[in-house]
């Protein structure tokens, strides 16, 4: 079970990880950040960043290392991660590389309820989606080897298992597809036949 932390929002382990290398002003932090590609792995908001950056001083993780001001502007505040920051990130990443943790991705919420919508209406829909996931893995298969050319692959592992997961998204799709396309999937009668009268011959439409 995930442990209960005084900073739980992600993008907290992703600064943290950032001030490993220096200090650095917020704005410096998101540079650093969407630079590296994170705003692929964590959203990265400004508005979000500063109340993180609030939250991790709050609770000792990183402390003010420099506080200048120039003309009129505000206040500039650059943090560094202390020990305690650098004890937090370690623990904070070895649970998550660890535990698993139930997610709640949004496919997955739809398809508890897709009987909702008419059977033709999901193939469609499906189609369309496993055409956009075929895109996007072009795409990044291809970033990934012209990366490879020049990146050593340690940094480039979470761009792999984010492919790999669409991959697994796309051929399970794809089977079911095709299950729905022959019209074998179990209950499949029954979903046609709610769409076509209003009677539910079992449950709830999904």
């Amino acid at each position: 079970m995930a442990k209960r932390r005084k900073v739980g929002n992600l993008l907290g382990l992703h600064v943290l990880a950032t001030l490993f290398g220096r200090p650095m002003h917020p704005y410096e932090m998101a540079a650093e950040m969407r630079s590296r590609g994170k705003e692929q792995d964590v959203k990265i908001q400004w508005g979000s960043l500063y109340t993180v950056v609030q939250n991790l001083e709050k609770h000792g993780f990183i402390e003010a290392a420099e506080t200048t001001r120039e003309g009129r502007r505000p206040e500039r505040t650059v943090y560094q991660i202390t020990e305690a920051g650098r004890a937090e990130a370690a623990d904070w990443l070895r649970e998550i590389l660890a535990v698993p943790e139930p997610e709640y991705p949004r496919l997955k919420a739809a398809l508890s309820v897709v009987g909702v919508l008419p059977p033709d209406e999901v193939m469609s829909l499906l189609d369309e989606r496993i055409g956009v996931l075929d895109a996007e893995i072009r795409t990044v298969t291809g970033m990934l080897e012209e990366w490879g050319r020049d990146v050593p692959r340690i940094f480039l592992i979470e761009t792999e298992y984010s492919v790999a997961l669409q991959r697994a998204e796309r051929d399970w799709l794809m089977g079911l597809q095709a299950e729905l396309k022959a019209g074998t999937l179990p209950g499949m009668a029954e979903w046609r036949h709610y769409h076509e009268t209003g009677e539910l011959l079992f449950g709830q439409p999904n």
